[in-house]
């Protein structure tokens, strides 16, 4: 059974968070057509806005990895960092059923199934924006408690985009 099952996903995010002793802000904000935009609403940078990208290992396991504004995925160091030959982004309906919230809404609080998390470096000691379990929300932290609160990865995961 998915954790926090009936409730919407804000609640899922706001029920991990208080699960995990972790202070979150959830804010309403509107729609951006692009990180630029997105960051200039929030008044924030653009590295501020952390994607939270689901990850499919070929095992069918999932990874979170998050990934500041104005950098990608790195492959060879995801790859070399989990061990592993082969991964990939999934498609929106199995990153779905793997998280429960639909892209551009997902964040590791409050997935159906707690899935391991790596950030990349470039995020620690920041107070970040992510997805907030739907649409028209943005969720910020102290990107430093909730690498603790998640007992995530802390490595060298990204490159410019």
């Amino acid at each position: 059974m998915p954790r926090f099952e009936g409730l919407t996903g804000v609640e899922r995010v706001r029920a991990d968070a208080a699960e995990r002793g972790l202070e979150i802000d959830v804010i309403e904000r509107p729609a951006a057509r692009s990180l630029e935009e997105a960051a200039e609403l929030l008044g924030i940078t653009p590295g501020d806005i952390v994607k939270s990208l689901v990850v499919k290992r070929s095992d069918d396991t999932y990874v979170f990895a998050l990934v500041p504004g104005g950098r990608k995925i790195s492959w060879p160091k995801l790859r070399a960092l989990l061990g592993v030959n082969k991964l990939r982004l999934p498609e929106a309906s199995l990153a779905l059923a793997a998280t429960g919230y639909e892209r551009g809404t997902i964040t590791p609080l409050g997935s159906h199934t707690e899935w391991p998390v790596v950030v990349d470096e470039a995020v620690v000691g920041r107070r970040v924006s992510m997805g907030a379990g739907e649409h028209g929300r943005s969720l910020f932290v102290d990107a430093d408690a909730l690498i603790a609160a998640l007992d995530a990865t802390v490595a060298d995961i990204s490159e410019p985009e």
